[in-house]
């Protein structure tokens, strides 16, 4: 990888190897052991969450909110078009299907005003059940997801679920470390879920955490983590669960990296107020840019191309590969995946132009000043 800018690569730059060898000199490796619990109780606190129960990977942490959250066999959950499919994917397992939602142009995410316009045109509320009319299907949940780093507007988002008998289930698994009107994004409502991937703001390698504030809701989800099995010596389980448990090696990791966290969102940032600033001087290219309530913490640094200025996404990243600079295409949109063909998109629109339009540049922590300045010059050559 000589001389190649990726696009986004964990930075280990603090008590990483202190603490894995911690967990190799006690011989707590798996799941179980103290960093577990240091990392759930660090995470919650660093969100303002009361609880939070560690997962394998991100897209479980999802399962098993929408589970806790009362998501059923047979429901619909409201889901954002343009995200990553584990969103999606995760209503599925609960054996739910997905109803494909558009995105707002100002913060890539969920748009309220074309789910309030479902909700109202396409739903009627029945006793303490909300029904799609097409579909005869109860829509148990609406689920946004905090894009590329920036929040989702969940006060219009919280304000739908009040009027309407729909539990709000957060997608945080791209936006640890941002902000939403002062607070830092975590749990806004009754439960929300991380990602620690590799190439996340934070990594254990792995893994993901459920976020709550409700005590049963936290119990309920570490049960299902661990098979279902009550606490206690003996083997009882109460209800089918899932392995699901992060291990005591991957929260060492995990906690090592959350100590940096706060300075790896102002690297982040710096990455992206270059990036805009540098990038000013083309025409026919925007960078994403905050909304004036939010403080993302910019995991991706992206832009959009205007078609008439620069060649097509995919043929810039292929010259861009060449040139052995890494830029990544925006998620493809769910409602246009073959696996989500049947399932229902209410007015997606928006979602398509940020997918054919819209590419990440190179950000990963601890990026160089020359890095970021020969992606820009890349940049300003290509364009036509």
């Amino acid at each position: 990888m000589s001389g190649v800018i990726p696009n986004a690569v964990p930075f280990l730059g603090g008590n990483e190897w202190k603490y894995l060898k911690e967990c190799l000199d006690s011989n707590w490796v798996s799941s179980a052991g103290p960093f577990i619990e240091r990392f759930e109780r660090g995470v919650a606190t660093y969100v303002g969450a009361r609880h939070a129960v560690a997962t394998v990977n991100g897209t479980a942490a999802l399962h098993l909110a929408l589970l806790v959250a009362g998501v059923r066999p047979g429901d619909e959950v409201l889901v954002p078009s343009f995200t990553f499919i584990a969103t999606a994917n995760a209503v599925r397992y609960c054996g739910a299907f997905p109803v494909f939602m558009d995105s707002e142009p100002g913060t890539w995410c969920i748009d309220p005003v074309k789910v309030e316009e479902f909700l109202a045109t396409r739903c009627e509320t029945r006793g303490d059940r909300l029904v799609n009319r097409g579909s005869g299907r109860r829509v148990a949940a609406l689920l946004p997801v905090h894009l590329y780093g920036h929040p989702a507007d969940l006060d219009a988002l919280a304000a739908l679920t009040r009027r309407y008998p729909l539990a709000l289930v957060e997608d945080t698994t791209e936006a640890l470390g941002a902000e939403y009107k002062g607070r830092r994004v975590g749990v806004h409502e009754r439960v929300a879920c991380l990602s620690f991937n590799g190439n996340k703001i934070i990594t254990c390698g792995g893994g993901g955490m459920v976020l709550t504030d409700d005590p049963a809701l936290a119990r309920r989800a570490a049960l299902l983590s661990t098979q279902g099995r009550t606490p206690g010596a003996e083997f009882v389980h109460e209800e089918v669960g899932y392995n699901y448990r992060l291990t005591n090696i991957q929260a060492a990791l995990g906690l090592a990296q959350l100590e940096q966290l706060d300075r790896f969102v102002e690297d982040k940032r710096q990455t992206a107020r270059y990036y805009a600033e540098a990038l000013r001087v083309l025409d026919g290219i925007e960078p994403f840019c905050e909304q004036p309530w939010a403080r993302s913490s910019y995991w991706m640094s992206s832009v959009m191309l205007d078609p008439s200025a620069w060649d097509d996404v995919r043929t810039l990243i292929q010259k861009a590969k060449a040139a052995s600079i890494e830029l990544r295409p925006l998620w493809y949109p769910l409602h246009r995946q073959p696996v989500f063909a049947e399932c229902e998109a209410f007015r997606v629109e928006h979602a398509d132009a940020l997918h054919a339009r819209g590419v990440s540049l190179p950000c990963s922590v601890g990026i160089t000043p020359e890095a970021r300045a020969r992606v820009v010059a890349f940049l300003a050559g290509e364009r036509r």
